[in-house]
């Protein structure tokens, strides 16, 4: 029977129908790259990187994640702002078919240890200023590994010189601790090259929290098909082609955050 659907004419240019590909965030991720590869992928205080840039980044952060012992299945918390360290785990992450469990980075310990202890995450990434937090809970979690980087990693050098004078030197020093592993060390090094997990697009990849309002915050847990249909919903209503762009303000363990403001314009080629 020919089902009628009045609200097409509300359309546009939009599409009815979106054909999505059975593959992982990171398969999808590389389709993008392939199609724009000297497109501009993310610009963060004016240090820029190209889809072609961006994805060498992803590959040699799986490297190092592998080489630290992070497999498929594995869990890792990510607690940090929207910034590229973070991205660039999140999608190496995926490549590695290991699951990403984003958590507010101004989250208390008491909180950081439930959000650990839920996603049983051995592995953690955060900012150095935030290693107090993650320190305090550390016996009573699974957390064996501890990746931290700084939020000036990433900024222009002018931009890093302000920074450093300002609220960076209010940053305490990260002492000796056979828990840390730095950000900059790992990307810096090089690690025998590893091949993307054999993941299915409806497992499970990332898990966002909810905010708590009926009692302690559960873990919503997302596939790769979520993502994907959503992020390229998205980028085809908001024409997120190559050439166009989103500013990311909202934060990554949001789920408006990192599907909209993060993963549609990645799926698009913005």
């Amino acid at each position: 029977m020919y089902e009628t659907k009045p609200w097409l004419k509300f359309y546009g240019d939009i599409p009815e129908h979106v054909d999505y590909p059975r593959v992982t965030m990171y398969e999808a991720l590389m389709r993008t790259a392939a199609d724009h590869p000297d497109d501009i992928a993310y610009d963060f205080f004016d240090h820029t990187a190209t889809y072609r840039q961006f994805t060498a980044e992803i590959d040699r952060c799986a490297d190092a994640l592998a080489s630290l012992g992070l497999r498929k299945g594995d869990r890792i918390t990510i607690s940090m702002p929207t910034c590229p360290q973070a991205i660039i785990c999140f999608y190496a992450v995926n490549k590695l078919g290991a699951v990403a469990s984003m958590i507010h980075p101004l989250s208390p310990p008491k909180e950081i240890e439930f959000y650990l202890n839920t996603a049983k995450s051995r592995f953690a990434f955060t900012l150095d200023a935030f290693y107090g937090k993650f320190k305090e809970v550390e016996d009573k979690t699974s957390l064996m590994t501890l990746i931290l980087c700084r939020i000036s990693d990433y900024l222009p050098w002018i931009k890093k010189i302000g920074f450093n004078l300002t609220k960076g030197r209010k940053i305490p020093k990260v002492p000796d601790d056979k828990l840390v592993v730095w950000w900059t060390d790992l990307m810096k090094r090089d690690f025998p090259k590893v091949p993307k997990a054999e993941m299915d697009t409806d497992d499970m990849a990332v898990i966002l929290y909810s905010g708590g309002t009926t009692g302690v915050p559960k873990g919503i847990m997302l596939s790769n098909m979520n993502f994907i249909s959503e992020g390229m919903q998205v980028s085809v209503w908001g024409s997120l082609g190559g050439g166009s762009s989103i500013l990311a303000i909202l934060p990554l363990f949001h789920g408006f955050g990192l599907g909209v403001c993060v993963n549609a314009a990645f799926m698009g080629g913005g």
